[in-house]
This record gives structure tokens, sequence and C-alpha cells, in this order.
């Protein structure tokens, strides 16, 4: 079948922008990738080049040299203590909210949604100063707590969409059987809410491991860096010591388990964010 002139325009009008928009982000990442396995002597010879040898000592001393090692471990605690705190808050409050009728509900909602609109930088301050007087600055759990707390109104927000179309009959048929609040809270709403609660974990997790700016005012000690502080420092190494291939290497270290989580689950967050979007 023969299409005509303006089905074609119509698709190249469409395709062509997402190609060049896919090599503006690709590119980057893939001259990142080379660079990580050039020599200085070679990134700075012929910078948009293969390398002639793979040079995989830059993994070894970004490793090794700058303590990247400590800092995949410090983001990894902080990515999962505090994408599961904000579960254990949020899905107890968004069923509250949704299920149990109680006076100031809506308004509660109100405040969660509304708090979405306030620049989390206006609470480093107050956050700085209660976290050094409870003992829990330049503590990676303390980070976590942050973390957590700062996604809480998001995750809610989309999790009580997500609760809004279960049937309210399967909880009475479950509180007739003699199943407490708490079981049909955990037994029933919960697995029913998986595909929400999916999503916003691996948004959460995402969030907290690229986070920079938090990290860099709650954390001082370099053994408690995360990922984010140590590429900064390893970033401004470079400008003296010229560690540019180590830099390169870090960034690749950094970004591997993003992309692949996304690889993983990226159609389980474009599912779960449409059904979230219809729903909500």
């Amino acid at each position: 079948m023969k299409r005509s002139v303006g089905q074609i325009l119509g698709r190249a009008g469409i395709r062509i922008p997402l190609i060049l928009w896919s090599i503006a982000v690709l590119y980057p990442i893939i001259w990142m990738f080379i660079g990580s396995l050039k020599s200085n002597a070679e990134i700075y010879r012929n910078p948009w080049g293969f390398p002639e040898i793979l040079n995989w000592q830059n993994y070894v001393n970004a490793w090794s040299n700058y303590n990247i090692d400590t800092s995949v471990w410090n983001s990894l605690i902080v990515t999962l203590v505090g994408t599961l705190l904000t579960l254990l808050m949020a899905i107890p409050t968004a069923y509250a909210i949704e299920r149990i009728n109680f006076k100031g509900s809506k308004l509660l909602f109100t405040l969660y949604v509304s708090a979405m609109m306030i620049p989390m930088v206006l609470g480093w301050i107050p956050l700085f100063f209660l976290l050094s007087n409870i003992g829990l600055l330049d503590n990676v759990f303390g980070l976590a707590i942050v973390y957590s707390v700062s996604q809480l109104p998001f995750t809610i927000f989309v999790l009580t969409s997500f609760m809004s179309t279960i049937p309210k009959s399967l909880e009475e048929a479950a509180s007739i059987d003699g199943m407490s609040p708490y079981g049909v809270l955990w037994k029933i709403i919960t697995p029913l809410s998986m595909s929400g609660i999916i999503t916003v974990t691996i948004m959460n997790a995402i969030q907290f491991w690229n986070e920079y700016f938090m990290a860099l005012i709650f954390l001082n000690s370099s053994e408690n860096y995360t990922l984010a502080l140590a590429i900064d420092f390893i970033s401004n190494e470079a400008q003296y010591t010229n560690a540019w291939g180590t830099l390169f290497a870090s960034l690749i270290i950094a970004i591997i388990p993003v992309i692949v989580l996304y690889a993983i689950f990226q159609r389980r967050i474009a599912k779960g964010m449409t059904e979230g979007a219809i729903k909500g």
C-alpha cells in the first residue's frame, strides 16, 4: 500500500526530531565511555577519536585511588534506605487519606499536594540545624531520612490515585472474614497497588542515586561522600592533575546502574505513569 506524500512528511516530521534528540542524548554518553578508555595523552591529542589501546586502568584508579568504591556503597545505602522509608510512610498514609473517612482527610491530601510545589531549597537551612541537633549531620542514614521525606508528597500523590480505583467491596469482604485494617492494607490494597508502588520506587531510587545538592550540604566527611560528591571531587582534582580519563570512568560507573535499572523496568515505569495519570 503506497503512502501519500502527506503521510510520509508527517512520519518524517515525527521521527527526524526524535532521531536528532536521541543522537544529542546518546553521543555525550558514548563519547564519555570512549574517553574513559583513553590515556590523558590520547584525550588531549585526539579527544574525538577512538582509543589506540583500551586503558582500563582509569576504572581501577577511580575505584581505588579516589574511593569510588566507598562512595558507591554510601549511595547504595542512601538509595535503599531512603526508598524503603518512603514506601513505609507513604503506603499507610495514602491508604488512610483515600479509604478512611476522618475529619481533615481532604485538607491533609491538599497539604501533601501543595508540598510538591514548595522548593526543597527552602528547607535546607532548617534541616541542617535539625540534623545537627539530633546527631545525624554528616551521616548517610540522616541523609536517607531527608531524601525519604522530600519524596513523600509525590509518592503519596501517585499511590492515592492507584488506591482510589480499587473496589471497596474487596475490603468489605475481607473485613467480614475477620481481617484487620492492617491486614486489608498489606494483604489486599498493597498487592493491587503494586504497579504504582514499583513505579514510584524506581523513580525515587533514581532520584536518590543522582542527588547532589542535599548531599553536599549534609555530608562533610570524605568517607561519607555519595557518588555524586565523589565525582565532583574528582572533577575538581582533574583541573590540576589532568585525570580526565579517571573522571570519565567514574561517570560511567555512576550512570551504569541507572541505565540498567531503567532498561529493565522502562515498560513498567511507562505503564505505571500512564495508569496513574488515567486513574488520577
